[in-house]
């Protein structure tokens, strides 16, 4: 329940959509409001994301994507309610009670997602010197990175006696620097074949993809919430966080994460460069390598236990997606050679 102050602000908020509250009940950002007129949900986003999120809602909305939890209009027409230097927006409270089994709500999550990216897909000119600019400085980082695990390994292998973390390190290196060199190796093919360019898909992408804000009306259909931090970019921008945050987790063969990415294809197939990119950045090692960098920095004065066990998460990250990306690259690999198939036969 909320402090007479806070109820009264929110009876202010809620007079401009013509609803009286009856009770109120916080939930961090968002407010359960019990009105005369049903129950919603208020929320609250800061004005600077306001303007990108209204606008790619908006453009879904045209498009006919109507798998967003509606946002209701106040009674002048605007989608948000500017006060106390916030932003405010109204929607439905959805009970969320679908029991379906967890892989079917992954699939249908994808599926979900593929449909979104597919009605807002849009092609927009790059000019080749910013391709060469970001192939030219992510490669530069990554060298950088290379140099400094290389160079820490070999430091740690000169002494008569490592600390814990150093021995775990020297035991995992080849593994990172194998990650390191498939990932090194996709985003050069992918600069290869996309160097003559001067186009590149986008897509409205949700920005804080998870099964938290994929919910279910009394229908059971599933519709997207927290769209705040939607942005128009490439797809994997929606993917990779999504399946590497499946990764972070006990040592694991998520044949179920491929599943759910083959799925979003069999709606929204990525071209072949897109897939290679998408397959670099999947394989990086970049989370094993930061751990390194803030073991060597000794920031914020952690225990050798804290680094050692850090450490050990990241390369059990690391194998669960290598598991990923070796499953895809086969995948790939089986695709090409069919294709080629058909195309001698034919």
């Amino acid at each position: 329940m909320e402090d007479k102050q806070e109820f009264n602000d929110t009876e202010v908020i809620l007079h401009q959509y013509s609803l009286h509250a009856r009770y109120v009940e916080n939930f961090g950002k968002v407010k359960k409001v019990y009105s005369d007129k049903g129950i919603f949900a208020l929320k609250v986003i800061s004005p600077q994301k306001g303007m990108d999120f209204f606008r790619n809602i908006q453009f879904l909305y045209q498009r006919g994507y109507n798998r967003i939890v509606p946002i209701y209009p106040a009674t002048d027409g605007r989608y948000a309610v500017l006060h106390g230097g916030h932003l405010y927006y109204l929607m439905p409270w959805l009970l969320n009670e679908d029991t379906g089994e967890r892989d079917e709500r992954h699939m249908q999550l994808f599926r979900e997602l593929a449909r979104m990216h597919t009605l807002s897909m849009k092609e927009r000119p790059v000019k080749k010197e910013e391709r060469e600019e970001h192939y030219e400085e992510t490669i530069k980082q990554w060298k950088e990175q290379r140099e400094f695990i290389e160079e820490f390994a070999g430091e740690s292998e000169k002494k008569w006696y490592m600390s814990p973390f150093q021995l775990l390190l020297c035991m995992y290196y080849t593994d990172i620097t194998q990650a390191l060199n498939y990932a090194e190796k996709k985003l050069e093919e992918w600069f290869k074949k996309t160097k003559e360019d001067e186009k590149v898909r986008t897509v409205i992408t949700h920005g804080k993809l998870s099964m938290q804000h994929f919910i279910y009306d009394d229908r059971g259909y599933g519709h997207f919430i927290n769209f705040e931090d939607s942005k128009t970019v490439p797809p994997h921008f929606d993917l990779l966080p999504f399946l590497v945050r499946s990764a972070r987790t006990y040592p694991t063969r998520c044949d179920d994460c491929v599943s759910w990415l083959y799925n979003y294809l069999k709606y929204f197939p990525l071209k072949d460069e897109e897939m290679l990119l998408f397959q670099s950045y999947l394989a990086y090692p970049g989370s094993s390598i930061q751990t390194v960098r803030n073991y060597f920095e000794k920031k914020g004065g952690k225990s050798e236990l804290y680094y050692v066990s850090q450490l050990q998460r990241q390369y059990w990250l690391l194998k669960n997606t290598e598991y990923m990306v070796m499953k895809i690259e086969e995948i790939e690999q089986q695709k090409k050679a069919a294709a080629g198939q058909e195309q001698s036969q034919s």
